[in-house]
């Protein structure tokens, strides 16, 4: 199969579409033109970055050069967390839980694909290690942001019950318990969603890529299949671990609720 290579016209092309909806935003005074060039923006600088930087990675194969690529795409996917909650926790706690909660699930899930499930020579072969961490990342991201915000923001507003709890001699384990489960459940939503409508609504992304690229559609299928499980299991284990850390970080030693801690975006 020929792959089609697409000119700086096709993307040109494109790129008016996106113009168009910052037209439109600007006429319907939705006031979100700045954002939609900004994202477009973005999207353009860090893609052809990315490409610049996988293109040396696959010539120069080496474990420290995956090593710094990964831990780069971790910092990043922790401050996006970060700002996308309206409440969040203050100091390195803002940025720590989502990190950690990244790093404990998308990465052992990264490296326990690599080494036992696909197998590649060496096992951290930037052609998979890359692209596979940051599926995972991308999405498990996501799930956090989401059950953080829905936490903090739960809390915020359900402050005088949980109290209320405490006072009849709760745990703070029971006394945030609904908040925390309805969080995680919104984490894990979204992944959720594209489970369910693949094949059906959608062709995700990596197979589409793939079936574009000129593999056989059954290999992109059996692909995407490993490729949304995992990101399931990567999203639903660091949605709860943020979570549950999360709770525990709005109570003190004595079990009072400390929403001192929190601070809005």
């Amino acid at each position: 199969m020929n792959v089609v290579i697409l000119t700086p016209v096709d993307l040109a092309l494109a790129a008016s579409l996106v113009v168009l909806v910052a037209l439109l935003s600007y006429f319907m005074r939705l006031h979100l033109e700045r954002q939609i060039m900004i994202a477009a923006a973005r999207t353009t600088v860090q893609l052809l970055l990315v490409g610049l930087v996988l293109k040396a990675l696959f010539s120069y194969v080496h474990l420290g050069w995956i090593v710094l690529v990964a831990c780069i795409m971790l910092l990043a996917a922790g401050r996006e967390v970060m700002g996308r909650q309206k409440r969040r926790f203050a100091g390195i706690w803002g940025f720590g839980l989502g990190a950690f909660s990244m790093f404990i699930s998308s990465f052992s899930i990264t490296i326990l694909t690599l080494t036992v499930l696909i197998g590649p020579d060496p096992w951290y072969e930037p052609q998979y290690a890359v692209p596979l961490l940051g599926m995972l990342l991308g999405n498990t991201m996501n799930g956090i942001a989401i059950g953080l915000d829905r936490l903090t923001s739960s809390a915020w507003e359900q402050r005088t019950i949980i109290e209320g709890r405490l006072m009849m001699g709760a745990a703070w384990s029971q006394a945030i318990e609904t908040l925390r489960r309805e969080s995680i459940r919104g984490g894990l939503i979204p992944i959720l969603n594209s489970m369910a409508a693949a094949g059906l609504v959608s062709l995700p992304g990596m197979m589409t890529g793939q079936i574009l690229g000129g593999n056989p559609p059954m290999e992109a299928v059996k692909y995407q299949i490993l490729i949304m499980f995992l990101i399931a299991g990567g999203t639903g284990l660091g949605t709860v671990a943020a979570v549950w850390l999360g709770a525990r970080r709005l109570f003190d030693e004595r079990q009072r609720l400390r929403l001192d801690r929190l601070k809005s975006h």
